[in-house]
């Protein structure tokens, strides 16, 4: 059952007897509730899980892991509780404000962020879930259908193309490693330096974190940020030191995926989420991102340079 923001509030012990305490909602989120909880001259963010987000793969053990982890590192807003057993998170108010796209793809910017990931990546954590995305569209169109959704008439093309994808990949298979798997826009802060901050960018939102492939984390943040080559380029020399073709064939094809599976949300997101959110019209964007991306010339080659053992 879904608690109501009094109902949530009043589970958290710290904030029972406080005299001043006042709340605000927070837009942008298309999966849940958030609220800006100002507590005693303090600031916290308090997210109502939405309707059924368990039937989209998100695991809330592994968000809760994830965030408290990545906060740790100063790339993430530090988790101050968990109000069980809903699974609310409840994290400190991040002073700041969005990246533009525009200004994320700036250099400067895609490597702040790149070794953020790179830092996250590294961690000796072991989520307890899996972060597959040729598994999620599979288990995503399953879902969208049982809730009669409608799909695009090239719809078993993509999922042939992913295949296809997923053939190649296994001629170079990944190790996994604790990844993010949700880095749109919104999904970033920059901290009010003007407030005794360093101007951080911080990652929000990790309730699809889980264990995966990186290049999945670096496609997923070139799509929603729509790199050209140059910027995708740069972002593999950020993470790697140095850029081969065959990195760059595996992020360009993970890139198509990523748009598959980012429509598959929507379309599984537009039968069960109770959110005001147009979601046939976002897996549209998105089916029509990833069938430009299959159509690009070269993605016969980049299966080719995957392939080629």
């Amino acid at each position: 059952m879904t608690l109501s923001l009094a109902e949530a509030i009043a589970r958290v012990p710290q904030w029972a007897s406080a005299k001043d305490l006042k709340t605000a909602p927070l837009s942008g989120g298309i999966t849940n509730q958030n609220f800006r909880v100002d507590v005693n001259g303090e600031s916290f963010v308090l997210r109502i899980c939405g309707n059924a987000t368990d039937l989209v793969g998100i695991n809330r053990e592994a968000e809760y892991i994830a965030n408290g982890a990545a906060g740790k590192l100063g790339i993430a807003p530090k988790v101050f509780c968990r109000i069980q057993p809903e699974n609310y998170l409840v994290t400190r108010f991040i002073h700041g404000r969005p990246v533009p796209p525009a200004e994320m793809g700036k250099p400067e910017n895609i490597r702040r962020v790149t070794e953020s990931l790179k830092q996250f990546h590294a961690l000796p954590l072991a989520l307890p879930t899996t972060f597959l995305p040729f598994r999620r569209v599979e288990y995503l169109t399953t879902v969208a259908r049982d809730h009669g959704a409608i799909f695009p008439r090239n719809f078993d093309w993509l999922v042939e193309r992913m295949r296809e994808v997923e053939a190649a990949f296994r001629r170079d298979p990944f190790v996994p490693r604790p990844c993010h798997d949700d880095l749109l826009n919104a999904n970033f802060l920059v901290e009010d330096s003007s407030l005794g901050n360093d101007g951080r960018i911080l990652i929000i939102d990790w309730e699809f974190a889980g264990m995966g492939d990186i290049t999945f984390d670096l496609a997923n943040f070139a799509s929603h940020h729509r790199f050209n080559d140059d910027q995708s380029r740069w972002l593999l020399e950020c993470y790697f030191g140095e850029i081969t073709p065959r990195r760059f064939a595996r992020l360009q094809l993970m890139r198509s995926v990523s748009e598959i599976h980012e429509a598959m949300m929507g379309m599984a997101q537009a039968g069960l989420s109770k959110l005001d959110f147009d979601f046939h019209e976002y897996a549209d964007l998105w089916f029509g991102r990833a069938t430009e991306a299959i159509h690009d010339p070269r993605w016969g080659d980049c299966l080719k340079e995957i392939a080629h053992v």
